[in-house]
């Protein structure tokens, strides 16, 4: 069979015998754009008003200062479907729904559901982009609530905003994925703002079957505790995840802070160097004695690529061997830290030629893949030919595992083994 070599360009195919064919794909990372009645048909009546709701106004003026977008409603121009939620005001954007469109009109263009592939919120046209993708499952982030559900963070009526947060998730299982035939794969929400709510929603959730729950990558950047919290404070969200076998998953950006170098830097930089939260987040958690005290506990890094694992891996174990009697560890860390990446920490790319280079040193069963459709990153439709490039070097053993046999272990996809 032809599969492409990885030197050759995108478009360019090399016969390479030998090669197996890449088997249906379980994306860990792809989103989904709110339908426009998740809440509304879930919110009591007196919330209407004040709750998550799509309402039609012309875009403002966009600014981009420092990574962060500002953009208000104006009064003449293109109609744009805008989330209203008490104070905030937050449009549909291209780059929310960039699947399909030619790269040069990928931009800050507010857009309305009309303007978007349909699978970018609904079902049906959902399974219909994945098999021209090659995807069998798919495991889904929020769009309106953010990564890991900051919006509702952020929120003043915390009443309203916990309710917002269970009316999302169970949208998540009995709509989203429950009509997909257990090819969508639920990833829920918890309330950031308390350990123990968000330990109950994870039980909640694990009592009808899910598997995957968002968490931030840095919590300090939320205004919340650490995970060196001296009192433990996430200990109550982590033992429900382990006792229910909940994957924590943290994807880049959900600490609401992408990585810049100034100010007056484009937003460029910023998205070459997404990567860094999550290897800050990994050494986070490396150092912090919570997969120590939760043995079985088990992280995922969305969209953060794997290239960078190897030297992190590396440098961790040295500090933790040569720097013990000033490091702050030695007492909570009894083992190299990479001890605990091997057992605990799954990594996530789309695009790493780079990394699967590395693969072997990362270990193989410590990888996992993604589309991110319909993101404007997203390899869609074109994913199972970027896998074959970039796995080419790979034994049939090793791409099944990336591709699908490491998620459907770590998220308990049985229903997906032949």
């Amino acid at each position: 069979m032809g599969v492409l070599r990885p030197d050759a360009p995108s478009d360019s195919w090399v016969y390479t015998p030998g090669m197996g064919e890449i088997p249906r794909i379980v994306s860990v990372d792809d989103h989904v754009v709110e339908p426009a009645d998740v809440w509304r048909d879930r919110l009591p009546a007196k919330y209407h008003d004040v709750g998550p709701r799509v309402v039609q106004a012309p875009m403002g003026e966009i600014t981009f200062v420092g990574g962060k977008l500002t953009v208000a409603p104006g009064s003449e121009g293109s109609p744009t479907d805008w989330w209203y939620y008490e104070e905030l005001r937050r449009p549909l954007l291209r780059l929310d729904a960039a699947a399909g469109v030619p790269r040069d009109e990928v931009t800050m263009k507010g857009i309305t559901y009309e303007d978007m592939r349909p699978g970018a919120y609904q079902v049906k046209p959902r399974l219909e982009d994945m098999d021209v993708n090659h995807l069998e499952a798919s495991l889904c982030f929020p769009t309106f609530p953010r990564f890991c559900g900051q919006t509702f963070l952020e929120a003043k009526d915390k009443e309203l905003a916990l309710l917002c947060v269970k009316a999302y998730n169970d949208w998540m299982v009995d709509e989203w994925c429950g009509e997909s035939g257990g090819r969508l794969v639920p990833l829920c929400l918890i309330p950031l703002w308390d350990a123990q709510l968000a330990a109950d929603e994870v039980r909640r959730n694990a009592a009808r079957g899910v598997r995957a729950v968002c968490f931030s990558e840095i919590p300090p950047f939320l205004g919340l505790p650490s995970v060196h919290d001296p009192a433990n404070y996430w200990d109550p969200f982590f033992a429900a995840c382990a006792e229910t076998s909940t994957v924590v998953n943290m994807h880049i950006g959900s600490s609401s802070k992408m990585p810049s170098t100034s100010s007056d830097a484009p937003p460029a930089v910023g998205s070459t160097l997404t990567h860094t939260n999550a290897t800050f987040s990994v050494v986070d958690f490396l150092f912090s004695g919570v997969l120590v005290r939760f043995p079985t506990l088990q992280l995922a890094y969305s969209e953060g690529q794997i290239g960078w694992i190897p030297y992190i891996l590396e440098r961790a174990d040295v500090v933790w061997e040569e720097n013990r009697a000033w490091g702050g560890v030695a007492d909570k860390i009894p083992e190299p830290p990479s001890t605990y990446f091997r057992r605990q920490i799954t990594g996530c790319f789309f695009d790493d030629a780079h990394g699967l280079r590395s693969v072997e040193e990362i270990g193989v069963d410590r990888v996992t893949y993604e589309s991110d459709y319909p993101h404007s990153d997203s390899t869609w439709p074109h994913t199972k030919e970027v896998a074959q490039r970039q796995m080419a070097d790979l034994d049939d053993e090793s791409r099944r595992k990336i591709v699908r046999g490491n998620a459907i272990a770590l998220y308990g996809l049985d229903h997906l083994v032949p």
